[in-house]
C-alpha cells in the first residue's frame, strides 16, 4: 500500500540518514537511520506496520543490512508500534522510564483512533535501559543518548552524532508542528532545549515535520513561553483550559499543525502552576476529550 504523502530517506551525512514522513501531524512521526557495515542502528519505527515495512523500504535502498539496535526515543506508541515490522529481533534501547511507561501504556493508539491500518502491531518492550547518558558505537560513530529530564514525557531520550553534530530530538522539538506537553513538562522541556542548545548541533531532526537547523529550539521555546504565560491569564481569570484555548489569538503560531494540542498543553501549564511535579499523569481521556471540543466535536486528524 503506498504512502501519501511519501516519506523521503535524505542522507546528512556518511551512513546518518532521516526519515521524515509529512505532513508530520498525529502519529507520522520521522525516524533516524544510522548505517553500520554489519547492521543498522534505528531510531525510532513509526506507528504503523505498513509505514514501517515501508521504512524498510527505504533502508534496503541503503544498506542490506538488518536492524540490529533500535532506539525508541520516548513512550508514544506512533514511535515505536512499528518495531515489530522493521526491527523484529533488535535490540531495543530506552531510557528505563520509557520501558516502564511503554509498558503502562500498552497498545493504546488504536482505540483512539481505530480506522487507521495499524496492522498487526506489537510493543518490544526495551531490554536495555539507561539513566542519563548512554554511549552507543555504529562500528567507529559515536551515538551518544542522553536524557535530559522530563521534556515532552517522564523518560525522553535525544541520540547526539557528535562527530557530525547532528542530533535527533524525539518529541522534544516539532518542526512546523504544534508541540505536545500533555505528559511532560512545560519547564522541564525549557531546561532541556536549553540543554540541547548548548550541544551546538547543526543539523536537528524533530520527531515530527522538516529536519532543521538550530533555530527549531527557539521557535519551540517561543511556543512554550507563549503557552505559560496563557495559562497563567487564564487560571488567574477563572477560566479551564479550554476556556482559555477557546479565547486564545494563535498570533504567530496558527500556522502550525494541529492547533487543538493547545488545549492540551494548558492543562499541562495549570497543572505545573497547581504545583503538581513535572510529567505527573493527567487524565488524558479528559484531556482529549477537551481537545475533540476545541475542534468542533471531531477526534484530531490521525493521518498515519
Amino acid at each position: 500500500m503506498p504512502i501519501t504523502p511519501p516519506p523521503t530517506l535524505t542522507a546528512l551525512a556518511p551512513g546518518v540518514f532521516a526519515y521524515v514522513q509529512p505532513d508530520g501531524g498525529w502519529c507520522v512521526s520521522n525516524a533516524g537511520v544510522l548505517v553500520g557495515r554489519e547492521a543498522v542502528t534505528l531510531v525510532d519505527a513509526t506507528a504503523t506496520v505498513p509505514r514501517a515495512l515501508h521504512l524498510r523500504e527505504h533502508i534496503d535502498s541503503v544498506t542490506p543490512a538488518a536492524v540490529g539496535t533500535l532506539i525508541v526515543t520516548h513512550r508514544h506508541g506512533d514511535h515505536h508500534y512499528g518495531a515489530c515490522a522493521v526491527a523484529p529481533d533488535a535490540t531495543v534501547v530506552a531510557h528505563e522510564r520509557t520501558r516502564e511507561l511503554l509498558l503502562s501504556d500498552g497498545l493504546n493508539l488504536p482505540g483512539i483512533w481505530p480506522d487507521v491500518a495499524w496492522g498487526e502491531v506489537a510493543l518490544r518492550a526495551p531490554s536495555v535501559t539507561f539513566t542519563d547518558r548512554l554511549t552507543l558505537w555504529v562500528d567507529e560513530l559515536r551515538v551518544e543518548l542522553i536524557h535530559p529530564g522530563p521534556a515532552h514525557t517522564a523518560g525522553d531520550a535525544v541520540v547526539w552524532v557528535p562527530e557530525h553534530r547532528i542530533l535527533f530530538t524525539g518529541d522534544i522539538t516539532f518542526s512546523g508542528v504544534t508541540p505536545l506537553y500533555l505528559m511532560g513538562s512545560l519547564t522541564g522541556t525549557l531546561r532541556a532545549l536549553d540543554l540541547l542548545r548548548a550541544l551546538e548541533p547543526e543539523i536537528v531532526v524533530s520527531g515530527h515535520g522538516p529536519v532543521t537547523g538550530p533555530e527549531v529550539f527557539d521557535a519551540n521555546a517561543a511556543y512554550l513561553r507563549w503557552v505559560q504565560e496563557l495559562a497563567a491569564e487564564g487560571r488567574a481569570a477563572g477560566r479551564t483550559p479550554l476556556e482559555t484555548a477557546q479565547t486564545a489569538d494563535l498570533g504567530a503560531f496558527k500556522s502550525l499543525l494541529d492547533s487543538e494540542r493547545l488545549v492540551a498543553n494548558l492543562h499541562r501549564g495549570y497543572a505545573e502552576l497547581s504545583g503538581l511535579p513535572e510529567a505527573a499523569e493527567l487524565p488524558v481521556p479528559a484531556v482529549l476529550g477537551d481537545m475533540v471540543v476545541f475542534n468542533g466535536g471531531r477526534i484530531p486528524t490521525c493521518l498515519a
